[in-house]
């Protein structure tokens, strides 16, 4: 619920706990007082306008402090007349705090108020579920730490004697790959029979190369050995 009120000739649209600065009112710090200038009060949907004012409503603020506005300046001059006039103004405030809007006996701050009470035992109900989930949580990691630090018990020797089998059945495994590797090592000899099917296919061509020498007719025969040269006649000789 909201209203708009009246007062020093200004209008102000409020609500309950709304702190307000209007003009001066001579009223003392922290006394209360009743506004009757209400000009239209709205609940919800419901709309009550004033002509000029609502019949049956009113609003009650309290006294908060009394205080200054912002500094105005003001400035006149007139020109070639050598007229400089300045002025400076603090307005006077007084500053209220809504406490209640009343209309036909229908008050604002109880329904605000109905409406805190509501949200805080609804808090209420949230924080005490969290506690009860904090303080099971806390339980259960009680006993987890308890199972914990439990020592852990000893085998016994026969169960020690129990396990001495197992591990020469674990060993078994590790003998039968070492066979499966030995038997391909052993094929091993099937293969040869390509090696030397590529070797015959190596050997052709040197075969074939060697009918060709063959075929070629045998080297000539050596030359004769020449006469020994007769020595030349000389005119000494002569």
């Amino acid at each position: 619920m909201y209203a708009v009120i009246e007062t020093g000739g200004k209008q102000y649209r409020i609500e309950v706990g709304t702190e307000l600065e209007v003009e001066s009112l001579d009223v003392e710090l922290g006394k209360t007082l009743t506004i009757d200038r209400v000009l239209l009060v709205a609940d919800g949907d419901d709309a009550s306008i004033g002509r000029p004012v609502v019949d049956g409503a009113a609003v009650s603020a309290e006294v908060v402090r009394q205080t200054r506005g912002d500094k105005v300046i003001n400035f006149k001059y007139g020109p070639k007349t050598r007229r400089r006039v300045k002025k400076g103004h603090r307005q006077e405030l007084t500053v209220l705090r809504i406490n209640d809007i009343v209309l036909n006996g229908k008050s604002a701050a109880k329904e605000v108020a109905k409406a805190e009470s509501d949200a805080k035992t609804e808090r209420q109900r949230l924080e005490q579920a969290a506690a009860a989930q904090a303080a099971k949580d806390a339980e259960l990691a009680a006993k987890l730490a308890a199972t914990a630090k439990k020592p852990v018990a000893k085998p016994s020797t026969a169960k020690a004697s129990a396990t001495k089998p197992s591990t020469r059945t674990e060993t078994k495994p590790t003998t039968e790959p070492t066979k499966a590797e030995a038997a391909p090592a052993k094929a091993a000899p099937a293969r040869k029979p390509a090696t030397t099917r590529a070797k015959a296919t190596t050997d052709a061509p040197a075969a074939k190369s060697a009918d060709k020498a063959a075929a070629k007719p045998a080297t000539k025969p050596a030359a004769k050995p020449r006469a020994a040269a007769k020595p030349r006649t000389t005119k000494k000789d002569e």
